[in-house]
């Protein structure tokens, strides 16, 4: 596929960039080397290629769910510098 200077100058128009004559002679020489690879590597037998997400095998990492015995209310209190019957008492922050 052969990329002209009137698309590069449609890009840059819709992303709002303002390219030199030079950068955009610039960049169709790039984006049309970066197609014609792209061309090469769609002619590759991928046919017995099983598809991929992720080049690692990756599993999913989780621990199992334990009841454990939570913090007792009397001790997480204690920490609190002011507090209100059984709740933590912060500044207002909203006028």
């Amino acid at each position: 596929m052969k990329i002209t200077t009137k698309e590069v100058e449609y890009v840059a128009k819709l992303a709002r960039l303002k390219l030199t004559e030079q950068e955009k002679e610039l960049f169709t020489q790039q984006l049309d080397s970066i197609l014609d690879y792209m061309g090469k590597l769609s002619e590759l037998d991928t046919e017995k290629v099983p598809p991929t997400f992720h080049v690692l095998p990756l599993k999913n990492v989780m621990r199992e769910d334990e009841v454990k015995d939570s913090h007792l209310q009397k001790e997480m209190m204690s920490n609190a510098p002011e507090r209100d019957d059984n709740f933590f008492s912060v500044p207002k922050i909203i006028d």
